[in-house]
């Protein structure tokens, strides 16, 4: 990774590397896993078919949040731009200290929910942070398309293998998944400032 900051401003000008692009993807797709486990431990028809489709729009909605927000990120970047660095830092922290915060936090019972409202739903739940994401992959100038399609593919992946470990485990501990996605971003805000 290279960061090389302007003279006379606090712009950063980081393009995150192919290793850390996965390693966001990893952290967004941790989401999916989750909710996806979730669903899996409850859907006990068409198992195939639910998990093809959870996975699909998990990705999806993944894949297609940071283009909206690198796309609205575009229109205001010449006024952020001198704060890129800390406003990447701010959000990559944020994410993190969230995910773990979340750890720890009550989870609601599952809800057995496929049809198309439900699907949306939960898919655009999870690519919230995804969409943060965007924001700092316009920041750091980092390629948007492959960026996008690493992290739709890997909450893809990410969606299927948790409804599929939900069928095996019936209770796996979804809390070490989630600090671990949080420390994955904290370094990452760390990372963004040196």
């Amino acid at each position: 990774m290279s960061i090389i900051v302007s003279l006379g401003t606090d712009c950063l000008r980081w393009k995150l590397s192919l290793v850390e692009i996965v390693a966001l993807a990893i952290a967004l797709g941790i989401d999916c896993m989750v909710v996806s486990f979730s669903q899996g431990l409850v859907l006990n028809s068409n198992r195939l078919k639910n998990s093809f489709v959870l996975a699909v729009t998990m990705g999806f909605c993944q894949g297609i949040m940071p283009v909206f927000a690198y796309f609205g990120t575009e229109m205001i970047s010449k006024y952020i731009a001198p704060y890129s660095k800390w406003l990447v830092f701010a959000i990559f922290m944020a994410l993190g200290v969230k995910f773990i915060y979340e750890a720890f936090q009550q989870k609601e019972e599952n809800v057995c929910c496929i049809d198309l409202r439900c699907l949306m739903a939960m898919g655009i739940a999870t690519s919230i942070d995804a969409f943060a994401s965007g924001i700092t992959l316009k920041l750091t100038q980092t390629p948007l398309m492959l960026s996008a399609l690493i992290i739709g593919l890997m909450s893809f992946w990410m969606s299927a293998k948790g409804f599929w470990l939900a069928v095996f485990f019936y209770k796996l501990p979804s809390k070490f998944l989630e600090i671990f996605g949080g420390l994955i971003l904290i370094v990452m805000a760390i990372r963004a400032c040196v």
